[in-house]
C-alpha cells in the first residue's frame, strides 16, 4: 500500500488488499472490546466489565475503575490493565502527522528523553500489562502475596483541544487533586510521582507545571521520573505498564530513572531522577496518565500493611 517514491499511502491498493484478505471474523476482531472478551473467555470471568477507550490514559482508568468496583462490593477480583500496538503504517503515519514522534531514527535508544532540553517527541512502543486487583478478604482467602494497595483514583477532562493539554494544566491538576482527596492524603505524603512524561515539548512542560501547582514546595522534594524513557509510549497499555513499575518500586524500594537526561531543560527544575535508578524509601506513589481527547487519570498506590 505504500507508494515507492513517497511517504504517502496508496489507499486504493491498500483497500483492495484489505478487502480481499478479510476473513469472516475480521469485523469482530477489530472491535476495541475484543481483548477484554478474549481474557474473559480464558479466565472464565463473568463479573462486571469496563472497556476503557481513553487513549493514552486508558489502562490507568481501567485500574482506577476496577478498584472502585471492588470498593463498592461489585466484585471480589478484577483483571485489569491494557494492550495496544500502533506500530503499523496507519499508527506511525498518524502520530508523525501530529509531529508527536521523535525524529532521532539514527539513535533509537536515546530518542525518548523526557524533560530534556533536546526532547523532540516520543518513541512508539507496544505491549500489554495486566494487574490483578482484589479485595483484602479475597486475597487472604487465596493466600496470595499482596504487593501494594490502590488507595486513590481521580479522573478529569481538559475540555480544551483534543491534541493538547490545557496550557494552565487545569485537567491534570484536577485529576491529581481528586486522587489525593480519594486517598485522604496530603501532597507531602507522596514519595514518588510516576509521570506521563512523553518526551514532547508540551507534555513535559505542562506536567511539570501541574505538579508544582498541586504539590507546592513538596514538588521540589518528591522524586519524579518517566518510564517512557526506557520502553517508549505503549499508548493504551502505557498506564498499566507504568503502574507495574510503581508496584515494583514499592516492593524493591528503588525508584526508576528518567533515562537520556544528559541535557536537562533549565525551565524544568524538579527532581527527575536522572539516568540512574535511586534506592530510597518508597511507600506511596502517584501515577499520572494523560491522553488525546483531554483525558486525565491518576491512581495512587501504597505499600500494604497488614491491618
Amino acid at each position: 500500500g505504500w507508494k515507492a517514491d513517497s511517504q504517502t499511502m496508496d489507499w486504493a491498493a491498500w483497500s483492495d488488499v484489505a478487502i480481499s484478505g478479510m476473513t469472516a471474523m475480521r469485523e469482530l476482531e477489530q472491535e476495541p472490546n475484543m481483548p477484554l472478551g478474549h481474557v474473559a473467555l480464558l479466565a472464565g470471568a463473568r463479573g462486571p466489565i469496563r472497556s476503557c477507550l481513553t487513549a493514552c490514559a486508558a489502562s490507568t482508568q481501567a485500574l482506577g475503575e476496577a478498584a472502585m468496583l471492588i470498593r463498592r462490593g461489585r466484585a471480589d477480583i478484577m483483571i485489569t490493565g491494557g494492550t495496544h500496538s500502533m506500530i503499523h503504517p496507519l499508527g506511525v503515519t498518524g502520530f508523525n502527522r501530529l509531529t508527536a514522534l521523535s525524529t532521532r531514527n539514527d539513535s533509537p535508544t536515546t530518542a525518548s528523553r523526557p524533560f530534556s532540553a533536546t526532547r523532540d517527541g516520543f518513541v512508539l512502543g507496544e505491549g500489554a500489562a495486566i494487574l490483578i486487583l482484589e479485595s483484602l478478604t479475597s486475597a487472604r482467602k487465596r493466600g496470595v502475596t499482596i504487593l501494594a494497595e490502590v488507595i486513590g483514583f481521580g479522573s478529569s477532562n481538559d475540555a480544551f483541544r483534543v491534541t493538547d493539554m490545557h496550557e494552565e494544566a487545569r485537567g491534570a491538576v484536577q485529576a491529581m487533586q481528586s486522587a489525593l482527596r480519594d486517598a485522604g492524603m496530603e501532597p507531602n505524603q507522596i514519595d514518588y510521582i510516576s509521570t506521563h512524561g512523553t518526551s514532547t515539548a508540551e507534555n513535559d512542560s505542562i506536567e511539570t507545571l501541574a505538579i508544582k501547582k498541586v504539590f507546592g514546595e513538596h514538588a521540589r522534594k518528591v522524586a519524579i521520573s518517566s518510564p517512557k524513557s526506557v520502553f517508549g509510549h505503549l499508548i493504551g497499555a502505557t498506564g498499566g505498564a507504568e503502574l507495574i513499575t510503581c508496584v515494583l518500586a514499592i516492593r524493591d524500594q528503588i525508584v526508576p530513572a528518567t533515562m537520556n537526561l544528559q541535557d536537562p531543560d533549565p525551565a524544568l527544575d524538579l527532581d527527575y531522577v536522572p539516568n540512574q535508578p535511586r534506592k530510597m524509601a518508597v511507600r506511596t506513589i502517584l501515577k499520572e496518565s494523560f491522553g488525546f481527547g483531554g483525558q486525565n487519570n491518576v491512581v495512587i498506590v501504597r505499600d500494604f500493611t497488614e491491618k
